[in-house]
């Protein structure tokens, strides 16, 4: 039977003292680096599946509460949640791992987050592995996936901005926006953490109509604990998760969607162009009816500009590594062997000789 896996603290502090990233490792300090960014909501501790299986089998493995979210500088300032902020926190975790480029795997705003490190000092990323958002898109601000809404599923007369209404909620009602969720963050975390079922329609009412409702939902505020199931993490990890949400409030993450004209302007200035040579895999969640690559365009852009892209598709909501953690980390593991083996633990001193039969 392997050994339990151990998980440790750290900070990190950059931004001239300013700032501060806390963060999770685990697996031997010499093994290959992978860095588990996570999004909107999550901490750290939302990785831990991942934590453990990739640590248990060699990788020194490590989620980040990323800036605005658990023991991380979380401050209400709106400056500290654009993605040239956020990546200069990313490079200092790095640094702080004694390494010079890692596996980068994010999810949701962390795909927006490990897509911006690419685009920038694409140097440090040895392999790009997104969840949900696909590469050249999020990062990029509005013009970044405003065009490639499905307008099959949403005619532009009448739903102007698609499945991302609620993105355009945030800019005009930021604080309304905000305040519905600090109403219960119990209860929404809870009710965002649903296991996810097959939709008999692609189009999202709960996002395409938020500004029409007045709102998250046309409801007053968040459904209690109590009118939801059990939710897709373990419950030692919800109930960190919650706590670390009723800490910092929900305004601190969600800045990040403030900052669209900003983010377009720093990626726009890639001196590549946006385009990646290194492996990247892509995980699309055909349940995902807001990051919905499977009907839409969504991934089109990436798919121009990586040159070595491997696609798998779960039949998820938007948290795969919630609701189908083994088959996500098996997508991982056989991404790493075949696009990265240099990257597995052990492949250069494992002494592995392989040897046929002369029959």
């Amino acid at each position: 039977m392997a050994d339990a896996v151990t998980i440790t603290t750290h900070d990190v502090v950059y931004a001239g003292g300013n700032k501060k990233i806390h963060y999770l490792a685990a697996g031997p300090s010499s093994g290959p680096l992978i860095l588990f960014i996570h999004g909107w909501p999550g901490t750290g501790i939302t990785w831990k599946r991942q934590l453990e299986a990739f640590a248990g089998i060699g990788f020194r493995a490590i989620a980040p509460d990323m800036p605005g979210y658990g023991k991380s500088t979380a401050r209400r300032i709106v400056d500290d949640y654009c993605q040239e902020a956020i990546v200069e926190g990313m490079v200092a975790l790095l640094g702080d791992t004694g390494r010079d480029a890692a596996i980068w795997v994010g999810h949701d705003w962390g795909a927006g987050v490990t897509s911006s490190v690419a685009t920038q000092h694409p140097e440090i990323v040895k392999a790009l592995v997104n969840f949900c958002v696909p590469f050249h898109t999020i990062e990029l601000g509005w013009e970044g996936f405003f065009p490639l809404i499905n307008r099959e599923t949403y005619p532009a007369d009448k739903y102007e901005f698609g499945q991302w209404d609620y993105m355009k909620h945030y800019e005009e009602n930021f604080e309304q926006a905000v305040q519905w969720f600090e109403k219960d963050i119990a209860g929404f975390c809870k009710a965002g953490l649903q296991r996810s079922s097959e939709p008999t329609s692609r189009f999202s009412g709960a996002t395409a109509t938020t500004r029409k409702d007045g709102g998250w939902l046309g409801l007053p505020k968040p459904p209690p604990v109590e009118a939801t199931g059990p939710p897709t993490l373990p419950p030692d990890v919800y109930d960190s998760f919650v706590a670390d949400m009723q800490n910092t409030g929900i305004w601190p993450g969600s800045a990040y969607y403030l900052h669209h004209k900003r983010n377009a302007e720093y990626n726009g200035k890639a001196v590549s162009g946006g385009k990646l040579t290194q492996p990247v895999l892509f995980v699309h969640a055909t349940r995902d009816l807001i990051c919905d690559t499977k009907t839409s365009r969504l991934a089109e852009p990436m798919r121009q500009v990586c040159s070595n892209l491997t696609e798998v598709t779960m039949a998820t909501g938007h948290f795969p590594h919630y609701e189908q953690p083994g088959e996500v980390n098996a997508a991982i593991f056989r991404f790493i062997l075949e696009e990265l083996p240099s990257e597995w633990p052990g492949f250069w001193n494992a002494g592995y000789t392989k040897r046929k039969a002369h029959i």
